[in-house]
């Protein structure tokens, strides 16, 4: 009696995990898959070169990766986990179609961008890329691209954390880029 009481509290919690916020069932997600990002600019732990930072010209760097079977949009964020106060955004793009795979030097700080890339809103408080700028030592900056499986109904403008939300249950790869910096002097 014990181990079928047991077992149906063991199935219902099975149950109640696959229940989504909207009431209805999801599939369990297949394992993400890894892509691999890279930079013209700086190699995977190497230094950020100061024209991408707000020491020089402050725009953003190229950036490369692989495309993986079944892709029907990317989104990338930039971010900076050292920063004195938490994670600092600085670049937040997604809805870059399926056929893209890079994104030129200096993408402009529009809403929307070619192709119908939407930029949300970094932690300056910009639309767009905002580089590194540590107030002391060396920081560690996160470029992370995620190849999703639909585009995402997402308004441009749209933060970190909106974007995170947005693709909870799409992701079907991700990489991810570690560049360094810190600025001369400080």
């Amino acid at each position: 009696m014990r181990r079928t009481i047991c077992f149906i509290i063991a199935a219902a919690a099975c149950l109640v995990m696959q229940i989504d916020a909207g009431g209805g069932t999801r599939a369990r997600s297949p394992e993400v898959k890894k892509m691999q990002i890279t930079s013209a600019a700086f190699t995977e732990g190497g230094s950020i070169p100061g024209k991408y930072t707000c020491d020089g010209a402050d725009v953003s760097p190229p950036l490369k990766w692989t495309a993986p079977a079944g892709a029907k949009s990317y989104a990338l964020i930039c971010d900076d986990p050292d920063a004195p106060a938490g994670t600092w955004v600085h670049w937040v793009i997604f809805n870059i179609p399926a056929g893209t795979t890079s994104l030129d030097e200096n993408v402009p700080p529009d809403r929307t961008v070619s192709g119908g890339a939407a930029q949300g809103t970094n932690d300056f408080r910009k639309i767009g890329y905002g580089g590194p700028c540590p107030p002391g030592g060396t920081h560690r900056y996160f470029f992370k691209i995620y190849a999703l499986d639909s585009p995402l109904r997402l308004d441009p403008g749209a933060t970190k954390t909106a974007l995170l939300k947005a693709m909870e249950g799409h992701v079907i790869a991700q990489g991810q880029l570690i560049g360094k910096y810190k600025r001369q002097g400080r």
